[in-house]
């Protein structure tokens, strides 16, 4: 109650501003922080809760039982900015060459790679290394027909972009597929360049407007 009344501004009129009335102590007491478009008890409550997860993450983990000695090493993983500097892309050009490497990332891909690449094989590696669902999307849930058990989904993806909107309206969805697009360009463009391959700005751009497409009919 006393939280409430806090929150509260008794000096307003509540039958002329009643969301003054209701919540004009908390708007008194909070400012929207810069980097935020909203600021709530629950934003509070992360916030604090992120402090304590630091805290945490940050202890030793001699001891810890194996989920969170898990959480410590990806955190520090993360944290370690100067090593990831010196890695630069190999973590991702070492994941590209798990799923059988990128056609516009590679030089021959049709006569050294495709012989051999499977679809099917590649999709579970991503799956299940990656935690990337491409083109069909699995998983475990409670059955709808009977709740006491579980069963394996198969379901649509996710789109590259947030919606379908994204894909077919004009405005500003045309301006981020605009963005989208350039931006896959760009990192086509800079993992050729990390593996040395050849600069070809005509064949990057022809590829991912194909993949553009790909994901338009898809989103369609």
């Amino acid at each position: 109650a006393a939280r409430i009344i806090q929150n509260m501004d008794p000096t307003a009129d509540p039958c002329k501003d009643f969301y003054q009335y209701a919540c004009g102590g908390w708007l008194n007491r909070h400012v929207i922080p810069e980097t935020s478009s909203r600021y709530s008890i629950f934003d509070i409550l992360r916030d604090e809760l992120e402090i304590i997860l630091k805290g945490v993450l940050e202890t030793s983990d001699q001891g810890d039982r194996e989920a969170f000695q898990k959480a410590k090493i990806l955190y520090k993983s993360c944290m370690n900015e100067s090593l990831i500097e010196q890695r630069g892309s190999l973590p991702l050009l070492e994941a590209l060459r798990m799923v059988g490497d990128w056609p516009v990332a590679s030089a021959d891909w049709t006569k050294t790679k495709e012989p051999s690449w499977s679809m099917e094989e590649n999709l579970s590696i991503m799956n299940s290394r990656f935690n990337k669902r491409v083109l069909i999307d699995m998983f475990v849930w409670n059955d709808d027909r009977d709740s006491s058990r579980h069963i394996i989904y198969i379901d649509q993806p996710s789109l590259g972009m947030p919606s379908r909107d994204y894909y077919f309206n004009g405005g500003n969805y045309q301006r981020v597929r605009e963005a989208y697009l350039q931006f896959m360009i760009t990192i086509a463009k800079m993992i050729r360049e990390d593996k040395n391959v050849s600069r070809d700005d005509s064949f990057v751009q022809e590829e991912m407007s194909k993949v553009m497409e790909l994901e338009t009919e898809i989103a369609n």
